[in-house]
């Protein structure tokens, strides 16, 4: 027996035991958080949009490691790709060397982009690639404030918490990045005074907020890079969760043509799920501003950033991308899963807005209008905890039909759905009929949907 398949069969035997070593070491609020919602499902298996558990029950995956598995888990190309490379004893990290691969990276990132746009440097993760974006800006402008949008998400690092637009995840972490300040989204007066001082070095959004879906509205990003120009700021758009062809064009900007941004941050989806990575990709000016000689050619830097197994993942996953027309895909049944969620949608009371891009899209819900008797359960259910009626969805969702999501995040009401971009009609299907059965459950008051969050609802009060 090889040491390989040894270690693969000891790893089979713990299976089960995460939760308790997980609450012994690492972090047992979450383990008490996903018990309490029943999602300790104990997955042994992933492959494509489907996960596995011990039993053998197979779940639709729309949650997707927050959007990681693009392409879905364990992409054969991808998987070969890393290990022929993992195999070939490549001289990796050698630091006072170029790296071939990355080179191969940049270049097949840069002719997916629009011209002006030819310098990549790569990062580890999403919340790296903002803060390369904060300190690019920075020194491109001499300027230090940057503006951000309410309700975006742009990572939990320091500088990129500064420019979160949830106070939920600020509170008791202290003093942050001076010089940061928030304006409505899509709300172009706002940006316009925000830029009229000429001191602002940046201003970041994503295209789709992803902890709301909000799009961006036709216009706004042309409009908000003539803003910029005319203060000297550089547009910075957040394409980690809309990039790499989720939303149906390669990078969500390139739905609005007229639209170059100075800065673009990606991760998530670069890395094929299978091993971490990021990229900034900006003009040569900004590019050369901060390395602008020998001696500061390494003033912004990081340990594993170009390395090979990342570099074989992300090239892998844009020939996969590229190969399968994964791109039209995402925009032909993202098309089509948010006209039927719409027009299910209508039949709920509680339902106020479908909305999205491509493959990444979500459900809003609020409290009822017409009903007296659910508006009076909703009520009910938000004096005893804001924003847990999400769960009334998505327990079912996992429990009875076999779907894996999320609310979109902490105190919102919608549930975000990300497909990876691999999915099928007979995927989409599946996940449309759940839902029609589970809107049709919550508007039973009483019935066992409201029962069973109510009881949660009660639950997690006596724990805080």
């Amino acid at each position: 027996m090889n040491h390989e398949s040894e270690f693969a069969q000891w790893l089979n035997q713990q299976r089960g035991s995460q939760y308790e070593l997980h609450s012994r070491y690492i972090n047992p609020a979450f383990v008490k958080m996903i018990k309490t919602i029943g999602f300790d499902k104990n997955y042994v298996r992933g492959e494509g949009p489907y996960l596995w558990d011990a039993d053998g029950v197979r779940y639709l995956d729309l949650l997707t490691g927050w959007g990681v598995f693009l392409l879905g888990r364990n992409h054969p190309k991808v998987r070969d790709t890393v290990r022929q490379v993992l195999d070939s004893y490549s001289p990796n990290l050698v630091r006072m060397e170029c790296s071939l691969l990355a080179g191969l990276v940049a270049e097949a990132l840069i002719q997916r982009m629009p011209e002006g746009l030819s310098r990549v440097f790569f990062t580890n993760s999403g919340t790296e690639s903002v803060e390369t974006a904060i300190k690019f800006s920075r020194c491109n402008t001499g300027r230090d404030k940057i503006v951000y949008c309410d309700h975006a998400f742009h990572g939990l690092t320091t500088g990129s918490l500064s420019i979160n637009g949830a106070e939920f995840f600020r509170q008791r972490f202290g003093a942050l990045l001076p010089g940061t300040s928030a304006i409505p989204f899509n709300d172009l007066p706002a940006l316009e005074r925000a830029l009229a001082g000429k001191d602002v070095a940046a201003f970041i959004l994503e295209p789709v907020q992803g902890k709301s879906c909000e799009v961006v509205k036709d216009g706004y990003l042309a409009e908000a890079q003539r803003l910029c120009k005319k203060a000297g700021t550089l547009l910075v758009v957040d394409e980690v969760q809309t990039g790499m062809g989720r939303t149906g064009k390669w990078f969500c900007f390139q739905h609005w043509p007229e639209v170059e941004p100075d800065i673009i941050c990606i991760a998530k989806g670069l890395s094929g799920g299978m091993v971490p990575v990021g990229a900034v990709v900006t003009r040569p000016s900004i590019m050369d501003g901060v390395f602008n000689s020998m001696e500061r050619c390494v003033v912004h830097s990081n340990t594993f950033g170009q390395n090979d197994l990342a570099m074989a993942a992300a090239y892998a996953s844009i020939q996969v991308t590229e190969d399968e027309k994964l791109v039209e895909n995402a925009a032909i049944l993202g098309n089509y899963a948010m006209a039927k969620l719409a027009e299910i949608g209508r039949s709920c009371p509680f339902v106020t807005e479908v909305r999205g891009k491509g493959l990444m899209f979500g459900i809003d819900f609020a409290r009822p209008k017409d009903s007296l008797k659910l508006r009076l359960a909703w009520d009910a259910l938000h004096k005893l905890n804001y924003g847990v009626f999400g769960q009334m969805i998505v327990i079912p969702l996992l429990n009875r039909h076999k779907i894996l999501t999320q609310v979109a995040g902490y105190h919102t009401e919608v549930i975000k759905f990300l497909p990876p971009i691999t999915v099928n009609r007979a995927d989409m299907d599946w996940f449309l009929s759940a839902m029609q059965s589970v809107l049709d459950d919550v508007q039973r008051f009483p019935g066992a949907a409201w029962d069973t969050v109510l009881g949660l609802a009660k639950s997690s009060l006596k724990v805080s």
